[in-house]
């Protein structure tokens, strides 16, 4: 039996990107929907089933942030988010809110179209198997098919995308060194080349929700001009 071509959602209020896109992307068995703003996205997600969201930053009215925060709350549909805003901080917000990727403009088309194939495969392989399974380390255990982190004292932490996705990475490799090459291509699926600081930035917030102090050292250390180690002493994943 054909299996339905993936039906994409590109929000953007530019009418030449919009068209571009709609053209070019169904050269690659991809049914694309427009929307220029947050009320066509909302009536566009509820007449279609949406297997992936491309979202614009700078929408008219409610910007794209708000509007990932919104599907995020309420969806897993993956996200794409596609802004002419290029600095590190702007890249880290949209994967803290639950993006699972992000583009600068200008772009090319054709990368475009990588990025949105390889979200779907990961999608597509990502219900079964191993997700399902708890990891535990150090007296924690992250839920992986419910992205929940529970503490030591049993309080729920809650994980962005990117967090998990970088926790998840770690607990593969612990006691390990990892580069934050490494870590950026294996947390977000490809090399992030000049935005290095950004995985800075995530390693830090990660940090700071599994804790650290006198009597239970930082799981995550610094080794200065080389990386990250995952210092958790008993892991089973």
């Amino acid at each position: 039996m054909k299996t339905a071509a993936p039906q994409i959602l590109v929000v953007d209020d530019d009418e030449d990107i919009t068209t571009l896109l709609r053209g070019y992307l169904a050269r690659f068995g991809l049914v694309v929907h427009v929307a220029a703003d947050g009320d066509g996205m909302r009536q566009q997600m509820a007449r279609h089933p949406i297997a992936l969201l491309v979202l614009d930053i700078m929408l008219p009215g409610t910007d794209g942030l708000a509007l990932a925060r919104e599907v995020r709350a309420a969806s897993p549909v993956p996200i794409i988010m596609l802004t002419a805003r290029g600095h590190a901080f702007d890249r880290v917000l949209g994967l803290e809110i639950g993006a699972d990727d992000y583009m600068a403009k200008p772009f090319e088309p054709r990368e475009l179209v990588a990025r949105i194939q390889t979200v779907l495969r990961r999608v597509a392989a990502s219900p079964e198997g191993p997700l399902q399974d708890v990891a535990r380390f150090d007296g924690w255990a992250m839920h992986r098919q419910e992205r929940r982190l529970v503490s030591p004292q049993g309080v729920v932490v809650p994980l962005s995308n990117a967090e998990f996705r970088l926790l998840s990475v770690f607990l593969a490799s612990p006691r390990r060194l990892m580069t934050r090459d490494q870590l950026m291509e294996q947390a977000r699926g490809r090399s992030m080349d000049a935005f290095e600081r950004s995985i800075d930035l995530l390693v830090s917030r990660l940090r700071q929700k599994l804790g650290g102090g006198a009597d239970a050292p930082a799981l995550i250390k610094t080794v200065r001009g080389a990386g990250y180690i995952f210092d958790a002493q008993s892991v089973h994943a």
